[in-house]
């Protein structure tokens, strides 16, 4: 059975769609086979593997509404070891189409059970709110992975976040860990960034993960490209980075 990653954290502007796309593709490097799952209506991330969002007929969104199977969705990338299951902005349809339903908060677990014993892993990117999407990639995951910007405000809403996932973990979903903080757009050059370091692992310092995520032009770059880091330049900062991170999350659990 694959180990599902959630990558969430409500604040916008920290990296999760980075984080998800990079990972993904450094776990499928190192000879995992990876699925990234694109939970956000922006669809980002399947832009940011160079899936051109308007030729898809149909995306994650008909497998949660069960108009479709989400293994008949799934997409091969560039990487042999790495798919992805698209979405496009008609995902923001899902929330209100479930809102109704008794299985709301689980209907992305449902849709994704006949994938995981395919794959090692499975990264879901999960949209920048504590909205029921969110809510479902936390109820499908076995361990989440929370990105937080090395900036000011960094540290507000990580409680809320918190909070919310005891209540995941007491209700729906008990089996879910915490993979580690992930600490990005760092530049060690700044007493803001290091601060914000330091902040993070004084309250948080048994599940901060070692990498940090630099702040890379190329990473910047890579998503125009429809490229992952480590296909785009596998000699930045940014790809090691992303390689060290898998590193750390093929150790975890």
């Amino acid at each position: 059975m694959g180990q599902v990653i959630c990558i969430a954290n409500q604040k916008g502007g920290v990296g999760k769609t980075t984080t998800a796309v990079n990972l993904s593709a450094a776990l499928a490097v190192a000879n995992k086979k990876t699925l990234l799952v694109d939970c956000d209506p922006q669809g980002n991330a399947t832009t940011g593997m160079g899936i051109d969002k308007s030729s898809l007929e149909q995306s994650l969104y008909h497998a949660l509404i069960g108009m479709a199977e989400s293994q008949d969705l799934v997409i091969n990338t560039e990487i042999d070891t790495l798919c992805v299951l698209p979405a496009k902005m008609e995902l923001i349809g899902a929330e209100i189409e479930l809102i109704e339903s008794d299985h709301r908060e689980t209907a992305l677990k449902k849709a994704l059970a006949a994938l995981v014993s395919d794959f090692d892993y499975l990264v879901l990117d999960c949209p920048p709110s504590l909205s029921l999407l969110t809510i479902n990639a936390m109820t499908a995951a076995t361990a989440m992975i929370v990105p937080v910007q090395c900036e000011f405000y960094a540290m507000e809403g990580l409680g809320q976040l918190f909070n919310t996932i005891r209540r995941i973990k007491g209700s729906l979903n008990p089996r879910l860990g915490i993979a580690g903080i992930l600490l990005t757009m760092f530049d060690s050059r700044t007493n803001l960034s290091n601060q914000v370091a330091d902040d993070v692992l004084g309250h948080f310092k048994d599940v901060v993960f070692k990498t940090r995520i630099p702040r890379n032009v190329r990473l910047g770059e890579a998503p125009s490209h429809g490229k992952p880091i480590v296909l785009y330049d596998k000699t930045s900062t940014g790809a090691a980075s992303y390689l060290n991170l898998a590193k750390e999350v093929m150790a975890f659990g």
